[in-house]
């Protein structure tokens, strides 16, 4: 069965669609909608402005609801956060299916609400509710905003020529992390017991708000960026894009760990391009680098320089470890998706089968 389209629209397609069909302009308007910019940024005041982001949620196939308020609540903090703005309060909408049990139900708003408490974060509204369309508990959308002082917030436009760029925790985060949790009983063929826990481990690391928050209070930051779908690799294109600058990038300089290389070679996928919540892409003075990287490090979190912001005549490019450079790109598909509807659809067909084997 063809699957169709999956993840955002592209570039193209936000220009095309969505770019022009924004409402009415408001002058307060300081960052509005744009490709690989997390937030809006808008001014309240002349001292202060309102930074606001949105994403949904779905549930993690396999697991129970235990943790979905952990990645509920981190997504949506880690686009405030990358402003260089502490998150501060939530609103979310969540839809569940009738058939959802009240423990069910008791487990997702318990861990949202743990874990905002966990984050110093209010929750100041949403909706609630069961719908026949709905198959599996949703957030159809988690709004988290803070407000901040004029100047003292980033964007991923402010990248400099000059600047370094890091990277925090290496590449395929996220994909890590959900393609070793979904595909557990197959991968325990190839793997060990203990490599498989260490990248299913990777679902806690979905998350850049203390990276972005860290770096941000160590100085020197004029950009910062969480890598999602499209990867590291569309994530440096859409901050150099976004800045109007070029970037020269070196593979060999990324955090590679056993579990990044070892689950995308076995899903024979590209970590470069591949689905990276938890990665935070920093633009930075040269100067400020060591300060920032060393931060990180005493926060428990690596990070490396993987390069340098130019002049955009130079271009957007990355040198692959096989020594070949190839431009900075958004891919057209995330090539996470099809691995990751492959596996739920063998879940979604065992469990299936398990329950008519019970009838």
């Amino acid at each position: 069965m063809e699957i169709g389209k999956i993840g955002k629209i592209d570039l193209s397609a936000f220009e095309q669609f969505l770019l022009h069909r924004l409402g009415k302009p408001d002058d307060r308007l300081i960052v509005p909608p744009l490709t690989g910019v997390d937030a809006a940024v808008i001014k309240v005041n002349a001292e202060q402005v309102l930074i606001l982001a949105e994403d949904p949620i779905f549930p993690m196939p396999g697991k129970g609801y235990e943790d979905f308020g952990y990645y509920t609540v981190h997504i949506g903090a880690s686009d405030v956060a990358v402003m260089g703005v502490k998150p501060e309060f939530i609103s979310y909408t969540l839809l569940m299916p009738p058939q959802t049990t009240d423990a069910e139900f008791r487990q997702i708003i318990d861990s949202i609400h743990t874990t905002a408490l966990d984050l110093g974060m209010s929750i100041v509204g949403g909706h609630t509710g069961y719908y026949p369309a709905v198959t599996v508990p949703t957030i159809g959308g988690i709004t988290v905003f803070s407000f901040a002082r004029e100047g003292e917030y980033v964007t991923p436009k402010g990248a400099k020529v000059g600047d370094a760029v890091i990277v925090t925790k290496g590449p395929a985060v996220e994909t890590v992390g959900i393609l070793a949790t979904i595909y557990e009983e197959e991968l325990n063929r190839t793997f060990t017991e203990s490599f498989i826990e260490q990248a299913k481990g990777y679902m806690k690391k979905m998350s850049v708000v203390t990276d972005a928050l860290t770096a941000m209070e160590a100085g020197g930051v004029h950009a910062m960026h969480d890598a999602t779908e499209g990867g590291v690799l569309g994530g440096l294109f859409e901050v150099a894009n976004a800045s109007n600058v070029g970037m020269w990038i070196d593979e060999s300089n990324f955090i590679w760990t056993e579990e990044i290389e070892g689950i995308c070679r076995y899903f024979q996928i590209d970590p470069l391009l591949s689905i990276a919540e938890g990665t935070l892409i920093i633009s930075c003075e040269s100067s400020a680098a060591p300060h920032i990287l060393n931060s990180l490090k005493e926060k428990g979190i690596p990070a490396s320089i993987v390069g340098e912001v130019v002049p955009p005549h130079k271009g957007k490019k990355i040198k692959r470890r096989t020594g070949i450079v190839e431009d900075l790109r958004i891919p057209e598909q995330d090539p996470f998706w099809p691995c990751f509807f492959r596996g739920i659809g063998a879940k979604g067909e065992k469990a299936q089968g398990e329950k008519e084997g019970k009838s």
